[in-house]
């Protein structure tokens, strides 16, 4: 049967729509915490040059991803920093179950782009040379939190509330201290170490134990096909070497 030009043109307008409708389909959008930028954006850069699959990240602080998370915001995975909130979206039945793992663990570092400013104990902090130190809220980042333990394992925390700047996220809270708005902070290491680089300006690292572990977990949220691929890629040896390079630990 001969179909009439028109009718034809509405069908194959409709079959172009449908298959544009699958091409942006497979774009999948990732919720990450902001110290897990660069490490990330390296990982989805590898990943679509095999798969040809597109990732949008959208960077933020843990506990607002959460709200966004739970408010349906349509993300098909979470990489967060720390692991309460995975666990949590999983028990409130927002995240596939099973698909939760730790992919990294964090450590801060007191850091200034200033050479000579943080010494090798950072005994700096108990001192006059510097008017504000920048820190990630404690309320919504699980570095500022890890600051603030840190800060009041060692007695200082009360006495420096008046020189704090703390940043939404760990990624403000690195602007406010490259930008010069805070002499040095308590940031992620992976924010300062790149692959091949030394950092720098100058860094003391906290003893991991005056501050709980920063276990990074990530979770699917929906059972996609690219999103799922994209968590296994996660756990391979060289995606892993790419997150060491960064200056993580690994579980």
């Amino acid at each position: 049967m001969k179909i009439p030009g028109v009718t034809h043109l509405l069908l194959i307008t409709c079959l172009l729509l449908a298959n544009m409708g699958t091409t942006l389909a497979d774009t999948i959008n990732i919720a990450v915490a902001s110290n897990f930028a660069d490490p990330i954006k390296e990982l989805t850069a590898r990943y679509t040059a095999r798969s040809g699959q597109r990732i949008n990240l959208v960077f933020g602080s843990t506990g607002k991803h959460y709200a966004q998370i739970k408010n349906g915001a349509p993300f098909a995975a979470f990489f967060a920093a720390d692991e309460y909130r995975p666990a949590l979206l999983e028990q409130e039945g927002v995240a596939v179950p099973g698909s939760r793992f730790t992919y990294a663990v964090g450590r801060i570092v007191l850091w200034s782009p200033k050479a000579g400013l943080v010494d090798s104990q950072g005994k700096v902090l108990e001192g006059q040379a510097f008017r504000h130190l920048a820190i990630a809220n404690p309320r919504l980042a699980p570095y500022g939190k890890a600051a603030e333990q840190f800060l009041q394992n060692r007695g200082l925390w009360e006495g420096l509330q008046g020189r704090l700047v703390r940043g939404e996220n760990i990624g403000q809270t690195y602007q406010f201290i490259r930008s010069g708005n805070a002499e040095l902070g308590l940031v992620a290491y992976s924010q300062v170490k790149s692959p091949g680089h030394p950092p720098e300006g100058s860094l003391w690292e906290p003893p991991p134990a005056e501050y709980d572990p920063i276990a990074q977990q990530a979770v699917l949220l929906q059972d996609h096909p690219v999103a799922r691929a994209f968590l296994d890629y996660v756990k391979s040896p060289e995606a892993v070497a790419i997150i060491r390079g960064f200056g993580y630990a690994m579980p």
